[in-house]
């Protein structure tokens, strides 16, 4: 995009431009128009804030002198910022019967060939003058009403994206609603009618925790649901965000066993503490699908501003169960590593288990 002068930089060389014109036409001997040519030259200071008042104050110079620039600046001024058309017509007769007459002994006949062509040629001069300014300001506001349009362009498509996204969120939670949480209701239903009828201690206490995350589950559920439907454009948490405080509980109530060493300062930003839960999510999760019966050891460590999330399990003792998967949990938990600034590392380790590792900044650098 060009840069446009400063208006105070074409200010002074219109300025100077009048003042070489005045140079040029210098009488000594006429001190009375020299000095109202230097006065026009300076009234151009004015023709932005009061465009009609300089082209006034600069008229007298063409009347009593050969100096011209001054009044015509003026008077493109005058064009590019006004709009009544008659006011300029007006301004532009000015400019070209005191151009062709001569004060204080006026010569103007109208009857000759020379004083017509003079009051012609005055004329265009000024008409020049006039068009130059009409034309800079209709190209001005024609770039304004482009900038308008372009604004409001770009307003209707993001109308329209957001329409778009509404549509989709209303139709997933839909589909969250019909089918999720229909199964998992009836999962907490059965889990709750094996409770009753288990006749063992571990039985009924497995069924208990089922029962207690089905109905977690929902209540997660319902208020996705909720605000997925939502219409409002506020950004708005899908759920409450975990901290470090809940990892415990998710340790404890993970479905297999699991050893938590946690020694992380207190105050680290929130985007760090849910990557740490999530990472903790994550590998658990990862460990009940593809490693029954195994150890979990979770290792959470501060160190040189840095953040270790260690996540390992022992090898399985029991054939894995034929659960669905994306395959993109691990790819989720690399690139919210990287959007911190962190690093993720997986992979088996010698004893036939499996090892995962996030390092990641103390302070938040999203």
């Amino acid at each position: 995009m060009t840069r446009r002068p400063s208006p105070l930089l074409l200010d002074g060389v219109a300025v100077a431009m009048a003042l070489l014109d005045v140079w040029a036409h210098w009488d000594i001997d006429e001190p009375l128009r020299m000095a109202c040519a230097l006065a026009a030259a300076v009234a151009l200071l004015l023709r932005r804030p009061q465009p009609l008042l300089t082209f006034l104050l600069t008229l007298p110079a063409v009347l009593l002198s050969d100096a011209v620039f001054a009044c015509l600046a003026a008077l493109y001024t005058l064009a590019s910022l006004s709009r009544p058309r008659a006011l300029l017509v007006v301004c532009a007769l000015a400019f070209a019967f005191s151009d062709t007459t001569s004060l204080p002994s006026p010569e103007l006949d109208l009857t000759r060939t020379p004083t017509l062509i003079a009051v012609g040629y005055s004329a265009a001069t000024a008409a020049a003058a006039v068009f130059l300014g009409q034309l800079v300001r209709t190209r001005r506001d024609l770039s304004l009403r482009l900038a308008e349009i372009s604004e409001a362009r770009d307003h209707q498509q993001l109308l329209t994206a957001q329409a778009v996204l509404a549509k989709e969120r209303a139709q997933l939670a839909r589909e969250m609603h019909d089918v999720v949480s229909h199964q998992v209701s009836l999962i907490a239903v059965r889990a709750g009618a094996l409770q009753v009828a288990a006749g063992d201690a571990d039985t009924r206490e497995a069924a208990a925790t089922i029962r207690r995350l089905s109905v977690q589950t929902l209540d997660e559920l319902r208020h996705m649901v909720g605000v997925l439907r939502a219409s409002s454009g506020h950004p708005t948490e899908l759920t409450p965000q975990p901290a470090l405080s809940d990892i415990q509980r998710l340790a404890d109530n993970c479905g297999i066993r699991t050893e938590l060493r946690m020694a992380l300062p207190e105050g680290l930003p929130p985007t760090v503490q849910r990557a740490v839960y999530r990472t903790v999510q994550e590998a658990l999760t990862n460990t009940r699908k593809h490693a029954p019966g195994a150890t979990a050891h979770i290792d959470l460590s501060h160190a040189d501003g840095a953040v270790r999330v260690r996540v390992t399990n022992t090898a399985p003792t029991q054939p894995p169960l034929p659960l669905p998967g994306a395959h993109h949990g691990l790819l989720g938990l690399r690139q919210r590593a990287e959007l911190l600034g962190g690093t993720m590392t997986s992979g088996p380790t010698g004893d036939g288990g499996y090892e995962l590792c996030v390092v990641l900044p103390a302070q938040d650098t999203g």
